[in-house]
């Protein structure tokens, strides 16, 4: 078997929650924020354009990813940091799982006391246009319309690291409320793949 015919089985029969080795895409950052509508778990119809000239928090999402579920269950970082910044950004959480049950988030959400809608993107075209690549996978759209930070929540998967934690979208979010550049407009993703 090939080099590349086993990397493809091996990824395939990994299947589930996985580190991801390299990123598919290009940086997205100073671009265009791909534009769409989705339905949250109560049928209201959300899109990105209602929040046009705000600071918008893409958090992709899977309730049934263990990297997720620590960041809702025992770090509690995304309900946190709405909240913290629940003043100046909108919060989004998009569900592009495949398989999801829509009413799943709605009991997720009420678990967890989460405030933001967690939008129904079961085709995967909005994961798609982003190139979402794992759950969590963050991205930060700007005032103006561009994505200003794309990757991972934080340095520190599954709270591995005990020191020198540095949580990006804290940051960039402090930076961009201060009208200042993000320093770090791009990091890897960690996470479980998307099951698109």
């Amino acid at each position: 078997m090939g080099t590349i015919a086993a990397l493809v089985v091996s990824m395939v029969l990994a299947g589930g929650c996985e580190k991801k080795k390299a990123a598919a895409e290009k940086p997205k950052s100073s671009k265009d924020a791909p534009l769409f509508s989705l339905t949250n778990y109560d049928g209201k119809t959300v899109s990105l354009s209602d929040y046009k000239g705000k600071i918008v928090v893409l958090e992709w999402f899977n309730y049934e990813c263990p990297f997720v579920r620590y960041h809702y269950e025992e770090a509690e970082t995304m309900v946190n940091l709405a909240e913290k910044y629940r003043d100046n950004v909108v919060w989004l959480a998009i569900n592009s799982t495949s398989h999801q049950d829509v009413a799943k988030n709605k009991e997720f959400a009420e678990k967890y006391g989460v405030s933001y809608p967690i939008l129904d993107d079961k085709s995967g075209n909005v994961g798609r246009a982003y190139g979402a690549e794992t759950t969590p996978h963050i991205f930060i759209i700007d005032s103006n319309g561009k994505i200003a930070y794309e990757g991972a929540i934080d340095n520190s998967p599954m709270g591995s690291e005990k020191k020198g934690v540095i949580n990006y979208v804290d940051k960039a979010l402090e930076e961009l409320i201060a009208g200042k550049a993000v320093s770090t407009s791009k990091a890897k993703p960690y996470g479980c793949s998307v099951k698109y």
